[in-house]
């Protein structure tokens, strides 16, 4: 059995657009997806820039109900399907299709109105609940899709959507499925726009990743999906090969609770054990797409495990946190979709809203997008609790064993 790990199709939905095209062009266009708060009322907070995608998901999702994380998913893992040719699959291969999302918020947002609800009429009949748990986008997609395999939520902070890429793997290793999808959700809600303006780390202006001047994040919302194959089964049903997982890696700092290791150990040592595990070297990656959030701390730390690993030779560095927020959950999963364009157009992005790079940081970050020789991607995901995620993707074929690999002993 071969152990090669193929990305046939992929869909995404965000502030930027509802297409990988779409975004892909808003991108080289050097287009941010942040704008106003439209979708609840914040008094306190409405004034930051958010990344809210526009228009209704629930028309295109699929679903008759759901939360908005629900039909954000739905819509994802749809386009997936539909881009990797599994709607021409025999109905015994679909139902033994998995999927594996992540997410930190799930329903969140329709909580939070029935409380209000609940705050201004008294009792309400209580429908709204039903979407609250964090598994309910995988469940209410798998059921859309009518997909019976392996089933897993991963909600490990802002790394889940990376986690989830690596479940999925890992499950296609052990020989558990042939087909899986995998990727991130996450919807903007009053709880994660007010907790972080309580840390202080919203940025009024905007998110600006490794500039001097950076105030902090920009919240996002929306989703990514993956369909991951064995080499074999694409092989045999020839199906679209648009890229290789090579290797995974997770580590937890537990130095804080929401701060890294100020010299970014924790993420260090998953990029390195990626790469090692993907059969790289640090000289052999193209292009690291950082988790850059434009906090103090997270920039700062990342920047020097970055120059750790890199020494005087770094690839082409950039955060795109400000075309899209951090979408929290769904940020691995859509800057995954993001490496794979690069490979596609061999062109890396620029960091958007870096100005005054920070001379602190010991990295020098592509101010604008470039053309480059684009065979392998790092992608890096680092969450509250110590969570710090690498992926290594690349062309088919990459490496020198291709062989997919986790951080599992």
């Amino acid at each position: 059995m071969s152990s090669r790990i193929i990305v046939t199709g992929m869909g995404v939905v965000s502030a930027l657009g509802w297409t990988p095209t779409a975004i892909w062009q808003a991108m080289e266009a050097g287009y941010s997806g942040l704008g106003p708060l439209t979708l609840f009322a914040s008094p306190r907070c409405g004034h930051f820039p958010v990344g809210q995608v526009q228009g209704d998901p629930a028309q295109s999702s699929g679903l008759s109900r759901g939360s908005r994380s629900d039909h954000l998913a739905a819509y994802a893992a749809s386009m997936a399907f539909l881009d990797a040719g599994l709607d021409k699959v025999p109905a015994t291969i679909r139902k033994s299709i998995g999927l594996v999302l992540g997410g930190t918020t799930g329903g969140m947002l329709d909580t939070e109105s029935f409380f209000l609800r609940v705050v201004r009429e008294g009792f309400v009949e209580g429908s709204l609940l039903r979407h609250h748990e964090c598994c309910h986008p995988a469940n209410a997609t798998a059921e859309l899709l009518g997909l019976n395999g392996f089933r897993a939520t991963q909600s490990t902070a802002c790394s889940s959507g990376l986690m989830a890429i690596a479940t999925a793997c890992d499950v296609l290793k052990a020989g558990e499925a042939e087909i899986m999808l995998a990727g991130g959700v996450d919807s903007l809600t009053r709880l994660t726009l007010n907790g972080f303006a309580s840390l202080l780390i919203i940025a009024p202006d905007g998110c600006r990743p490794f500039d001097a001047r950076r105030t902090g994040m920009s919240l996002g919302e929306g989703a990514a999906v993956l369909v991951l194959e064995r080499e074999e089964t694409a092989l045999a049903r020839k199906a679209p090969m648009l890229a290789e997982i090579g290797g995974f890696a997770h580590t937890c700092e537990a130095h804080h609770p929401t701060a890294p290791t100020p010299d970014g150990a924790g993420i260090y040592q998953a990029m390195a054990l990626a790469l090692q595990r993907a059969g790289l070297t640090p000289a052999d990656v193209d292009y690291v797409n950082a988790h850059g959030t434009g906090t103090i701390d997270n920039d700062l730390a990342e920047g020097r495990a970055l120059s750790r690993l890199f020494g005087e030779a770094p690839p082409p560095i950039s955060s795109t946190k400000r075309f899209f927020g951090h979408t929290l959950g769904a940020a691995g999963a859509i800057e995954t979709v993001v490496c794979i364009l690069a490979l596609q157009n061999q062109r890396v992005p620029g960091t958007l809203g870096l100005l005054h790079p920070d001379p602190k940081i010991p990295i020098k970050p592509l101010l604008a997008p470039v053309s480059a020789t684009v065979k392998t991607a790092l992608n890096n995901s680092l969450g509250f609790g110590g969570a710090c995620s690498s992926l290594v993707i690349g062309q088919v074929g990459f490496g020198r064993n291709g062989a997919v690999q986790d951080d599992r002993p």
